[in-house]
């Protein structure tokens, strides 16, 4: 399970965004107002991570990293809120959701890269799991400049990791084909276990086993550049 970051004191902003505020920006409609009401209990504009407040060199695309603090209503939130308020903030944001069941306390951190013109999609992002709140931070991860430090932030929440020297997009573009052949291989599965022709079932186990091989590739934290 990946850990909560423990934010610099210097980059501390703890001001409230008035939901209002982000459905004007985001151009929300109804249904997307009512997630925020019936969701989303309180949105906190919590650090501004920069030159200024960490000491460290704007990168080539990123100059700025912006933490937002959701408190929620329920236990769960939808993505599209997210995106909303990605729409909404022009610069990067790294999400923690905050959640209250009883007695105990969840905290998570999600966010997604705007690609394609600062866009987000809400299938995008990527989540931690649910960490008790008690649970200590760890320090902000190493870095040269700011675009390193959201690769650092970002790939620490992709389901595979990082692999050395390798970019955010790059990663992302991998996280991509994994899904892509994970379903393939589900729908070829599926076809094979309804077919009665052997000879289509010997198609099907090859094709099966060709996708595998890739996804090992692809997945392993260290390629072979079988790919």
């Amino acid at each position: 399970m990946t850990d909560l970051i423990r934010w610099p004191e210097t980059a501390k902003v703890n001001q409230v965004i008035p939901k209002e505020r982000l459905y004007a920006e985001a151009s929300a409609g109804t249904a997307l107002k009512q997630r925020f009401v019936n969701e989303v209990r309180r949105v906190r504009w919590a650090y501004k991570l920069g030159e200024e407040s960490l000491r460290l060199a704007p990168g080539e695309s990123i100059t700025e990293i912006q933490v937002f603090v959701v408190d929620l209503k329920g236990s769960s939130l939808n993505n599209s809120v997210l995106a909303s308020i990605d729409k909404a903030i022009p610069s990067q944001i790294i999400f923690e959701l905050r959640r209250e069941d009883g007695l105990w306390i969840g905290q998570a951190m999600a966010a997604t890269h705007k690609r394609a013109g600062g866009k987000a999609k809400a299938t995008d992002y990527f989540h931690t799991g649910w960490i008790e709140s008690a649970q200590p931070r760890v320090p902000l991860p190493a870095a040269l400049d700011m675009n390193g430090l959201y690769s650092q932030l970002v790939g620490r929440l992709l389901p595979h990791p990082l692999r050395p020297g390798e970019e955010l997009s790059e990663a992302l573009d991998r996280f991509g084909r994994i899904r892509e052949l994970t379903r393939k291989i589900a729908a070829f599965e599926k076809t094979l276990r309804a077919e009665p022709q052997l000879n289509r079932k010997i198609a099907l186990r090859r094709q099966i086993h060709e996708c595998t091989a890739v996804l090992t590739e692809l997945t392993d934290p260290v390629p072979s550049n079988k790919e």
